[in-house]
């Protein structure tokens, strides 16, 4: 994807079996082509995906199209598969600390 397009996130429709997401996207001295990216709400339901996330996990599976696609996508909707909720869910989990706690040693008296 090159530099000059823009990815805009214009809004979403709940429906009844899914979230549509819809962007836009322009290039320079382009005109601006309309994409909808939906999620099913059953993804929101069970919580494998948060509410405030979904805007996010689309327009990274947007970026990825275009960017595939010389941005030009053959397609203008897109469903957000368990791949790319696996993938985002993976990418972004709490990393694994060690524990931080480490008890003093004893002190002789």
């Amino acid at each position: 994807m090159s530099d000059n397009v823009i990815v805009q996130f214009v809004g979403f429709e709940a429906k009844a079996l899914v979230r549509e997401y819809n962007f836009h996207v322009r290039q320079a001295s382009s005109e601006i082509r309309e994409f909808t990216l939906t999620i099913v709400n059953e993804a929101f339901n069970s919580r494998r995906v948060c509410y405030q996330d979904g805007p996010e996990i689309c327009s990274l599976r947007l970026h990825r199209e275009l960017a595939t696609y010389s941005n030009r996508p053959p397609q203008t909707h897109y469903l957000i598969s368990e791949i790319d909720l696996d993938e985002y869910r993976n990418a972004h989990a709490p990393k694994a600390s060690g524990n931080s706690y480490k008890p003093k040693p004893a002190q002789s008296l």
